[in-house]
């Protein structure tokens, strides 16, 4: 099975070609990421008009490219999948339109793909991990604790009550005076600073339940901002520390609902950060577990997880029509699976 794959959703223009073999595994034939970084830098964030232009001019040079390094023509297709939401809307539109274009002139079925359920899925494509595993899901926009039953079937364990991981990242670099993209320079400042200088919150350390808070630590860091790499360095740690006793407690639900996971799985632009990795090992051999993380190029938003989860979809018959709509917002869990606290037939 042949899949191209469009990733637009936020500020990466991304395309990529991936290949189902029979027996369930993925290969990368290309995947194409053009960073809007530069456009975005001076004004320390994300600018959604901005990103949707600079989409639409890129785009299609982009799924040329992925075609061309895939040795693949749209004939040879056996689907076209794009990410469909959430995300800006603007780029959503660029995207999901480009895939309908190529779908209907290459009488190709067309799969809307949630961008949250791709990254959910990526581990999948990197280390063929079998079902049920528990997702820790942290980018810009998402923090969450998930339970990947199926393609299709996730249960949200644990979820952030405020801000994300990282938008707490970028907005501690802006606080700072570091510079955009925040997250990695926030790593960078740690990694030569000490993070026992300064005592910042854990929010949330200790409960039962499997859920985030970070705005907390926001403040905290807001009155000691002086010293920049310490207080990067003493942020970091909180973090880590956060997120190494909620996913302690989300594993904990994890199996009184659904047995011993087969793997605990890192996804999203978070994911990079090596010290977090770190603690994700840390807990996964302490609860009896493996951590699985794909390769840091394939956690930030690219266009191979998108044709991944369209083979994923695509194999077990799962199709949209060409008036699929943009979605702004768009949860993994959905309406029509039970949250936290409730059983799964």
């Amino acid at each position: 099975m042949l899949v191209l794959g469009i990733e637009t959703t936020c500020d990466e223009t991304a395309a990529a070609v991936v290949r189902r073999d029979e027996d369930g595994r993925g290969e990368i034939l290309s995947n194409v990421v053009l960073s809007q970084t530069a456009e975005h830098q001076p004004y320390g964030g994300v600018v959604p008009e901005i990103a949707a232009r600079a989409h639409v001019e890129a785009l299609d040079h982009i799924v040329t490219r992925a075609m061309i390094e895939a040795n693949a023509s749209f004939t040879m297709l056996d689907g076209v999948a794009a990410a469909a939401g959430p995300g800006l809307i603007g780029g959503v539109i660029v995207g999901l339109t480009t895939a309908k274009a190529i779908a209907l002139v290459a009488e190709k079925p067309l799969v809307a793909i949630n961008h949250l359920e791709a990254h959910a899925l990526t581990a999948r494509l990197t280390d063929n991990t079998a079902f049920p595993y528990c997702l820790f899901l942290a980018s810009g926009g998402h923090t969450q604790i998930v339970a990947v039953l199926d393609v299709g079937k996730y249960v949200r364990i644990g979820t952030t009550v405020d801000d994300a991981i990282g938008e707490a990242f970028d907005k501690t670099a802006k606080l700072l005076g570091l510079p955009y993209p925040g997250g990695p320079e926030v790593e960078r400042e740690a990694q030569r600073g000490e993070a026992e200088r300064f005592i910042l919150p854990r929010p949330m350390l200790g409960r039962a339940e499997a859920d985030f808070s970070l705005s907390g630590l926001k403040t905290a860091l807001r009155i000691e901002a002086e010293k920049v790499a310490d207080l990067c360095a003493a942020f970091q740690q909180s973090v880590v520390d956060v997120v190494s006793d909620r996913l302690r407690a989300g594993l904990r639900i994890f199996r009184e609902q659904f047995g011993g996971p087969t793997a605990l799985v890192v996804a999203g632009g978070v994911a990079v950060n090596q010290s977090i990795r770190r603690a994700l090992n840390r807990v996964a051999i302490e609860q009896g577990t493996v951590l699985v993380a794909p390769p840091p190029e394939l956690c930030t938003d690219n266009g191979a997880m998108i044709a991944w989860a369209g083979c994923e979809r695509l194999v077990r018959g799962l199709t949209d029509t060409l008036d699929v709509a943009p979605r702004a917002r768009w949860a993994l869990d959905g309406d029509e699976w039970p949250r936290r606290g409730e059983k799964v037939s």
